[in-house]
């Protein structure tokens, strides 16, 4: 099947029992047992839900893995994966990412003895002067959340390969529409099914997916033990959103581009941060890797201060000024005051993220209405 086949039909079937298209919303703590032992393949729906089922067996055909398992949240499947490691193994990741990941990362596993490397991976060969005996786990976003940094997944891969360390890619902003890492050699994919995967702002969910079979029940174990699953309506609501991923996503980049070079050309904004530009660090290996550019983007103005951000901020009407991405509406953020206030200011500065940097989420809207807006609060 191709892409949009896929999306549509891969892992779903219509439900046996009435014939339904739309896999049903199984609404159920527990399942009658026959005799002792003795079911129907569910016992208790923290470890088994068939409308939860349907969507692991769908994410893991659209990436292009062999098992998928659902989390409560992006941060959940975060936190399940980093519970595969041992108190005194180390994690290399990328110093651009998303904030709530490094507020994971430090705040909370750092206490149980995992150690945390965040260095610059534009590069790929600059990782491997940073692993040792005890790293266990590379970890990637790319592009990366907000500066749209390209990282050479495949070229990491490698690496990791060579040394026997995982490698997990967020697959977040390109969702699998744009990228698909597992086929380009990495061991994890992780997402925020909030964003491109729900589609529609209506629901909170995370996802991992995988290949190898035994990381697999390592994953299925953590998912069981610490329970951390989401709800019935949640895997519908992402079922659903995946169905019309790949429409949703062509608008998305055509919009994305049209938004991008806008800015570029308006005579107030200093830089923009999209990975389509052929003057993009590491543009060529966007090609490579991705099918399209998607519609996330940052920028920084001339007037280079925080009021000035401020004033666009609170001047757009399309634009709804929230947190969050990858739905149908446009959202637009503040990265240091919003999704990366958790990352310490003179963390963010070094890596470039400024204070009045204003990232986008460019929805499916008509672009000129979404420029209009644009204009009218830029001046």
């Amino acid at each position: 099947m191709k892409l949009g086949t896929k999306l549509i039909h891969a892992g779903v079937a219509p439900d046996p029992s009435t014939g339904a298209i739309m896999t049903p919303i199984f609404q159920t703590s527990t399942y009658v047992q026959s005799a002792p032992g003795e079911h129907k393949g569910y016992e208790y729906a923290r470890t088994q839900n068939p409308t939860r089922d349907a969507l692991q067996n769908a994410l893991a055909a659209i990436e292009g893995g062999t098992h998928g398992i659902c989390f409560g949240s992006g941060l959940a499947a975060t936190d399940g994966i980093l519970k595969l490691l041992q108190p005194g193994d180390e994690v290399i990741a990328t110093n651009d990412l998303y904030g709530g990941t490094y507020r994971i990362f430090t705040k909370v596993f750092e206490r149980y003895g995992i150690k945390f490397r965040f260095i610059g991976l534009q590069d790929a060969g600059n990782l491997e002067a940073h692993i040792t005996a005890q790293t266990k786990l590379i970890w990637l976003e790319t592009p990366t959340n907000p500066l749209l940094n390209i990282i050479d997944i495949a070229a990491c891969a490698e690496i990791a390969r060579q040394k026997g360390i995982l490698l997990c890619v967020d697959n977040t902003f390109a969702s699998p529409y744009l990228q698909n890492p597992l086929e380009l050699g990495a061991d994890i994919v992780v997402h925020s099914a909030t964003k491109y995967l729900g589609g529609h702002s209506d629901v909170v969910h995370g996802a991992v997916i995988v290949k190898d079979e035994e990381l697999a029940k390592q994953l299925y174990f953590i998912q069981n033990s610490c329970g951390a699953v989401p709800g019935p309506q949640d895997c519908f609501l992402v079922l659903r959103g995946i169905k019309t991923l790949h429409v949703r996503m062509q608008r998305h980049c055509e919009n994305g581009e049209a938004i991008a070079q806008f800015l570029r050309n308006h005579p107030r904004v200093a830089r923009v941060y999209w990975p389509g530009f052929t003057d993009h660090p590491n543009h060529n290996i966007a090609r490579k890797q991705m099918r399209g550019f998607g519609g996330m983007m940052s920028f920084t103005l001339k007037d280079d201060n925080l009021a000035a951000a401020n004033r666009i901020l609170s001047g757009t009407h399309l634009f709804s000024l929230a947190e969050s991405l990858g739905g149908v509406e446009s959202l637009i953020g503040h990265p240091a005051s919003m999704t990366h206030a958790s990352i310490p200011r003179e963390e963010r500065i070094k890596n470039g993220l400024a204070d009045s940097l204003i990232r986008l989420s460019v929805g499916i809207e008509d672009a000129s209405d979404l420029i209009e807006d644009l204009n009218n609060a830029i001046g």
